[in-house]
């Protein structure tokens, strides 16, 4: 059984103590952007310091600048919008800069038939052209439940796209017949590229097993990918993915169901991957991001994440094989949703209650550590 480096956890007499993990960091500064946005989900850097993009749930997408003044871009798709359903990630593709081409993750269709799809389209202006459904998920399902969503592209170019199981389809994750419960991968026009795990019977999985991954980011410097997933009750999971695994949902978990029913007596199975870290109660681990910036040196190869339940910004140091948790921005506040490292090594931070933080490094004569 993997320590979960969550907690350190200590039994004296019978009693269970529990006690997180202290970390220092360095000295840093947090600004708000702006504090306006609805349910924002997601954002994604735009080059040349022309600001930010932004999804929010309810269908929007926007063109925020450096002060926080926002516009909102036409031609966004219909959108799915209800409890976890609406408009999810916003990538952009690899050669923007040439094509001007980004992708969108939104939950299609209605509460009786729908699914999480991808759309690929061309920014200009203020405007969305040439838009293409490049995926759209297969099985359909119902109800808005556990749709992932998250996008990160790959060195080689290829897409990956988050997939939940739909909450009420748990075992069709462990199913290669379906692509709920899945990481997908695929070449930016949609097909399924040949060297994927399964060609025949699941041309576009890359990985299976999983609940439903509100994390996904991709090491710049060393090309791992790395997938955080929300638990029932307990259990929320930190993998490192290698294509073709199967990470265990629902045959393994630690976690119980919420009405406190045991869904799977075993955390560890035979040819099922274990998480490199888990939560013990969750903490609703969404959005993820890898430092490798030169604003922080010191927090190289650290990973970031959002807590909606804690409220708060982890960052995971790396550690032996695994990570050491900490909190180290006490003024980011609120349901986190998304964690970006920007291009000059800041940080940006959205919360689902509409804020728009940005963590920076002070001047040098400011710079002091602190605990």
């Amino acid at each position: 059984m993997p320590f979960n480096l969550h907690f350190v956890k200590t039994v004296l007499m019978g009693t269970m103590l529990i006690a997180a993990l202290p970390l220092s960091a360095a000295g840093y500064q947090v600004t708000t952007i702006t504090d306006a946005l609805e349910q924002p989900w997601s954002i994604a850097e735009l080059p040349n310091n022309n600001g930010f993009l932004i999804t929010e749930k309810a269908g929007r997408l926007l063109h925020v600048d450096d002060n926080g003044n926002t516009t909102t871009i036409s031609g966004t798709p219909d959108v799915f919008f209800k409890s976890q359903g609406g408009l999810l990630d916003v990538v952009l593709d690899p050669e923007f800069a040439s094509n001007q081409r980004l992708y969108l993750s939104y939950a299609g269709g209605n509460a009786d038939t729908n699914r999480t799809t991808v759309v690929r389209a061309k920014l200009s202006a203020e405007l969305l052209s040439d838009s293409e459904i490049i995926l759209e998920v297969q099985p359909n399902k119902k109800k808005a439940a556990h749709f992932g969503g998250k996008l990160a592209f790959l060195p080689d170019g290829t897409l990956l796209l988050s997939v939940g199981e739909g909450f009420e389809y748990r075992e069709q994750a462990q199913s290669l017949n379906s692509e709920l419960g899945k990481l997908l991968r695929i070449n930016r026009d949609g097909s399924a590229p040949a060297d994927n795990p399964f060609p025949k019977i699941a041309p576009r999985v890359y990985s299976y097993g999983h609940r439903n991954p509100q994390g996904l980011v991709v090491d710049p410097a060393e090309g791992t990918i790395w997938m955080a997933e929300h638990g029932p009750k307990g259990g929320d999971e930190l993998n490192r993915i290698v294509p073709g695994t199967n990470y265990g949902w629902p045959a393994i978990t630690y976690g119980v169901d919420y009405s406190g029913a045991i869904i799977s007596p075993y955390t560890e199975a035979e040819g099922m991957a274990q998480p490199v870290m888990y939560w013990v109660p969750s903490i609703a681990t969404s959005g993820l991001a890898i430092y490798r910036g030169t604003a922080f040196p010191d927090w190289s190869g650290s990973l970031f994440t959002g807590a909606l339940v804690d409220q708060k910004l982890y960052r995971l140091a790396p550690e032996g094989n695994g990570f050491v948790q900490s909190e180290p921005f006490p003024e980011v506040t609120g349901r986190v949703r998304d964690v970006r490292v920007l291009s000059d090594g800041s940080i940006a931070v959205l919360t689902d209650e509409g804020t728009f933080f940005h963590i920076t490094a002070p001047p040098l004569d400011q710079t002091a550590a602190v605990e």
